[in-house]
């Protein structure tokens, strides 16, 4: 005499194989997305990075011609001490923000000495840095699209449900205003 499973006890084994599928690759696709996130935030890091050194190398080129702008230069040292690793993209945009603010004050000692104006290092460096922050711009929407995408992953149905049973959370978009 053969024993058969129970049509109920199949179909609740076919739900259970089916939910623990579900639950996996949604896991792995919120894994995946997460780490484009952070993949997409550490570019923009690299670029803010690149971005200070240029500052600083303008900043070491402008000091021989405005010795009298110690306030801007002591403010500039102060801002290249802070820059490190930003871990969000908050920190990040008020790290570039700090940065900006530093080059407008730096580029206000440059209008006052037509000579640095006129220097072929100071061409170079601000070549540069029109490169670094059309990067950093490029890095920015990249990475905001991608911050859309695992957003969206994890506020929608069923997602959400996932990613609340797994600890994933939104992530913040890159927003240059702060």
């Amino acid at each position: 005499m053969q024993e058969y499973l129970s049509p109920t006890l199949i179909y609740a084994l076919i739900v259970v194989i089916f939910t623990l599928l579900y639950l996996w690759t949604t896991f792995n696709n919120f894994v995946r997305k997460r780490n484009l996130v952070k993949t997409d935030l550490s570019d923009i890091n690299v670029q803010i990075r690149k971005k200070a050194d240029l500052v600083s190398n303008l900043i070491n080129l402008t000091k021989d011609y405005a010795t009298h702008e110690k306030d801007t230069f002591k403010g500039v040292a102060e801002m290249r001490s802070s820059v490190n690793s930003p871990n969000t993209a908050t920190e990040a945009a008020k790290t570039e923000n700090m940065l900006s603010n530093t080059l407008r004050s730096l580029m206000m000692v440059v209008e006052s000495n037509p000579e640095l104006k006129a220097n072929q290092n100071f061409l170079s460096l601000t070549e540069d840095l029109k490169n670094i922050e059309n990067l950093i711009a490029a890095y920015r929407e990249e990475y905001n699209r991608t911050v859309m995408g695992y957003n969206n992953s994890v506020q929608t149905f069923p997602g959400l449900v996932a990613a609340k049973l797994f600890g994933f959370k939104s992530e913040d978009l890159f927003d240059p205003t702060l």
